[in-house]
């Protein structure tokens, strides 16, 4: 069976974690094709969103402690750290395309903090979020602790990396830590109504935005605004931009292609 799943529908690049008897939980073979997956999702221009889901009733679990508990398994934890989630977080925040985690169940560990390093993050009612990390002696991994506290505030991240608390799908909405909550029973329909609305806008702007606020965890004022200018000047050079106005005067829907 294959870990990872990816199809193509419509501009959207759907990426399932398949690993549900293990909870979607990450061995070597599973991250290596995750990234693989990103990679043909960066480099197909007719995907224009991508969606990352969990297959059965988890999103991930985190890394598989089987593998890391097996000596014949284990590939060590620099491999574990510097070639499976590493990459996997920077590929997601440098793919100049929106990413939507659709997290359908549990979202532990490494799983929680990949669904966060997302553009947005949507759940199930029944989904919850658990920075797991703490209960095994581990520190978070996975950007947790640069996106969680930038989400919720360095208060609550703390508490929620040191106690390791099941954080709700409704309460991680109201402390801000993702965008929306849907209930079981709409949650597919919706999130694939999401990125299908992605999809069909200007995304090539959307690519410039992801950029900015990428630059604006670490940039000061002046510099974002440089950088605003900057980028706003490329956006209105683009044919989508040039599409949106067109539109607008002519008062019809615009048809943007993502150029």
């Amino acid at each position: 069976m294959n870990s990872i799943l990816l199809t193509k529908e419509t501009g959207v690049g759907k990426i399932t974690l398949n690993r549900p008897n293990s909870y979607n939980s990450f061995n070597r073979e599973m991250a290596l094709a995750f990234q693989s997956a990103l990679d043909n999702c960066a480099a197909d221009a007719a995907v224009r969103a991508i969606m990352i889901s969990g297959a059965g009733k988890a999103f991930c679990a985190g890394q598989d402690l089987v593998e890391v508990t097996s000596p014949e398994l284990h590939p060590g934890f620099t491999k574990i750290l510097e070639e499976h989630y590493k990459p996997i977080i920077l590929k997601i925040r440098q793919l100049e395309k929106p990413v939507i985690a659709a997290v359908n169940g549990v979202a532990a560990g490494a799983g929680a903090n990949i669904a966060l390093a997302c553009d947005i993050v949507v759940a199930n009612e029944k989904a919850s979020f658990i920075q797991a990390f703490s209960s095994i002696g581990l520190v978070p991994d996975s950007g947790g602790t640069f996106f969680l506290p930038r989400l919720v505030g360095f208060q609550k991240a703390s508490a929620m990396a040191m106690l390791g608390d099941k954080i709700s799908a409704d309460n991680a909405e109201k402390m801000g830590m993702i965008y929306k909550v849907f209930s079981v029973d709409e949650f597919e329909e919706k999130t694939i109504a999401l990125a299908l609305r992605l999809a069909n806008m200007p995304t090539k702007g959307l690519a410039l935005t992801k950029r900015l606020f990428n630059y604006s965890l670490s940039n000061n004022l002046v510099d974002q605004l440089s950088l605003e200018n900057k980028l706003q000047i490329a956006a209105s050079e683009t044919e989508d931009y040039h599409e949106g106005v067109q539109a607008f005067i002519e008062k019809r829907k615009p048809v943007f292609k993502g150029k």
